[in-house]
């Protein structure tokens, strides 16, 4: 398991070891992986009821040398990554040739505003999809819902301030935020899934929604008083956002945060169905549960 100490690669190694799986961290910052078990209530080296158990880490920093992470992907069977996608290559070329792979990119890869985390995704996905190596990596939309996650509780805080919501095109484009548990359950059918060859697949949540949609459903799962939206351009917001980095209290907004609020980011999830037997949420549902409703 390599980012194991990430909040996807958290809260999979528990629903692992629940099943009975053991799994060997590969981690760089021991600290970092402390605290991610934490979240999800685990302790390193913890055995589970369901028989798993979670081995001594092996601390290995995937920029290094290669010789190192080979040894350290020496005896696996399945190699799963939840880190950045970026790392396919060094993994590709370091993993036994039998060992299947299963990693984590990012919807990111359509975005229109190309960026270092798209492109690495993209980098990525080209070196498994042409590796021949039996696999996939899985791209999910926005994730909402892990410990600590900082997008939907990110914007459930910034609401708290805002008298009126300022959206971009008045917040017509679309999303299709997907649960953690839903990213967590495909992880896992992908882990237990036979491939042949290498595959890429989109998951994401139920439907899409626009974001002034969106918008209102976050505020009331969060129970905040639902405010008016109200249409500005997206320079005068890219501007305003600078301001977040000066105020205490204020969750930071990036410029491309805002530029990707006028692309649709909906998908087909007829064939994460299909391939994974995976049925996610409604937002609805996930935020209810994320917000202590259900």
């Amino acid at each position: 398991m390599i980012g194991a100490g990430g909040r996807s690669g958290a809260a999979l190694c528990r629903t692992l070891l629940v099943q009975g799986n053991n799994i060997i961290p590969l981690i760089r910052n021991p600290e970092r992986y402390r605290t991610g078990l934490a979240g999800v209530g685990l302790s390193p080296g913890e055995h589970m009821a369901g028989g798993g158990s979670l081995r001594k880490p092996r601390i290995v920093d995937l920029t290094g040398p290669a010789n190192t992470l080979k040894a350290a992907l020496t005896d696996a069977a399945i190699v799963v990554c939840t880190a950045h996608a970026r790392n396919i290559p060094a993994i590709l070329n370091a993993a036994p040739p039998e060992a299947r792979i299963v990693a984590l990119g990012s919807t990111r890869k359509f975005t229109r505003w190309p960026d270092a985390h798209g492109n690495g995704v993209l980098q990525g996905e080209q070196a498994l999809l042409t590796s021949g190596r039996n696999g996939v990596i899985l791209h999910p939309t926005m994730i909402y819902g892990a410990a600590g996650e900082n997008n939907v509780q990110r914007l459930a805080a910034l609401l708290k301030y805002l008298p009126l919501i300022p959206l971009p095109d008045g917040g017509r484009a679309l999303v299709q935020p997907i649960y953690q548990n839903d990213v967590t359950a495909s992880l896992v059918a992908a882990i237990n899934k036979n491939w042949t060859g290498p595959h890429s697949l989109v998951i994401a949540g139920a439907a899409p929604v626009n974001y002034r949609g969106f918008v209102h459903l976050v505020a009331r799962a969060a129970g905040l008083t639902v405010r008016p939206v109200i249409s500005v351009p997206a320079a005068p917001l890219i501007a305003a956002a600078a301001l977040t980095r000066l105020a205490p209290g204020l969750p930071d907004i990036g410029p491309a945060e805002i530029r990707r609020l006028l692309e649709d980011k909906a998908f087909d999830i007829g064939p994460m169905v299909r391939t994974l037997g995976v049925v996610p949420v409604s937002l609805e549902t996930g935020l209810a549960h994320l917000f202590g409703k259900n």
